[in-house]
């Protein structure tokens, strides 16, 4: 929807790639749909859940096996993305290193993009 032909959308590291794999044989998923919504001390807030199937007008992202979608109103915002997988010694989770991203809370938890309207968007 928002991308460049030949080009993906978001990439994954090899860690990440690993837990999606995992996380997909385990839940029996068809992949992760990725999207962002409001919230969060900086405004803006990842999103992950399991699909079953894509949306109609999700963007597919299939790595080494791995899947994503990305749901449409997120494609704008995602667009550039490295995903990756850490694990320390207190949390392990999903980071995304996103060009898009104009500032983002301690946590990294929450994240305002450059030049959004403040009504945000849904993924």
């Amino acid at each position: 929807m928002f991308g460049i032909p030949g080009k993906s959308p978001v990439t994954l590291t090899p860690r990440a790639v690993a837990q999606i794999s995992r996380l997909m044989a385990k839940d029996g998923a068809f992949g992760l749909r990725l999207g962002v919504k409001k919230g969060g001390c900086a405004g803006m807030e990842y999103t992950m859940e399991f699909a079953a199937e894509p949306g109609a007008m999700d963007e597919v992202v299939e790595q080494d096996g791995a899947r994503v979608m990305i749901a449409p109103m997120a494609q704008m915002f995602l667009f550039g993305t490295e995903i990756d997988y850490e694990t320390s010694l207190l949390e392990s989770g999903f980071r995304f290193n996103n060009p898009n991203v104009a500032e983002a809370c301690g946590c990294g938890e929450s994240i305002k993009f450059k030049d959004v309207p403040a009504d945000g968007a849904r993924g």
